[in-house]
């Protein structure tokens, strides 16, 4: 049976981007884009290279990605925005976002672009933390640090977007066109999901809460560990009661 994204895809090839933030991800990229391929043949991917040192632009080059390299290290949040940037300038119907290190698998990726070619949502974000369709609760168990700084988060964007969310720092997306152009703006926190997600519900879009399977982290730190827990945390809470414009008022602060 062909799924609503294949027959999507069966009439243009190139109206769905699956974007990939990359910076020295060498050891681990291309095993990313493999799966990639062989779960959606037919995407367009864009590797965005944020001043790899390492051959991660050559890697992605030669799998036949496109490649946006910055010339230094920029940071998650604008390799973030480029991506959406890219998709919005060139007109993409359907946007993905995975993650470089392998915790995003193709497969789970593909639900979450089918919900929302089929119109269900402006974005669809794919949570460790809700149950359903198959997905058992309690499947991923977070550190006793990531849960408290989890539960604070899931309550402060409840207050922000008048609904729950279980996994607001994920990083796994499908949006359409519309959420993709909202999601391109130049970022001013140092949780871009976070502040994305705020963005969207400013906007009026719907987004999806879907339940998916990740594996581990192949490596850095949690946004919700440590000093950064607490830097998020006001993040938000200044978005939430200030605006998103606050976040730039708090990121010159910091900085």
């Amino acid at each position: 049976m062909v799924s609503g994204l294949d027959q999507g895809l069966a009439r243009t090839v190139t109206r769905t981007l699956v974007f990939i933030p990359a910076w020295n991800e060498a050891d681990n990229l291309p095993a990313v884009l493999e799966e990639l391929r062989g779960e959606l043949p037919d995407v367009e991917v864009l590797v965005v290279d944020d001043g790899s040192t390492d051959a991660t632009a050559e890697l992605a080059r030669a799998t036949g990605a496109e490649v946006l390299s910055f010339g230094e290290n920029r940071g998650l949040r604008a390799a973030i925005a480029a991506g959406y940037g890219y998709a919005a300038e060139q007109g993409y119907e359907l946007v993905g976002r995975i993650d470089a290190d392998g915790q995003h698998p193709a497969a789970e990726l593909r639900r979450l672009l089918e919900r929302v070619e089929s119109g269900g949502a402006d974005a669809a974000v794919g949570s460790r933390f809700v149950a359903g369709d198959g997905y058992a609760a309690y499947r991923y168990k977070p550190s006793r640090e990531r849960a408290l700084g989890t539960a604070v988060l899931r309550r402060l964007m409840k207050l922000r977007m008048k609904r729950q969310l279980a996994d607001a720092t994920s990083g796994l997306y499908a949006v359409n066109g519309k959420a993709a152009k909202v999601l391109s703006r130049p970022y001013t926190s140092g949780a871009p999901e976070v502040e994305g997600l705020i963005r969207l519900a400013e906007a009026g879009l719907r987004v999806d809460e879907v339940p998916v399977n990740m594996r581990e982290r192949a490596g850095g730190e949690s946004k919700l560990a440590g000093r950064r827990a607490f830097h998020l945390v006001v993040t938000v809470g200044a978005a939430i009661f200030l605006g998103t414009r606050a976040l730039g008022w708090w990121r010159r602060l910091r900085d």
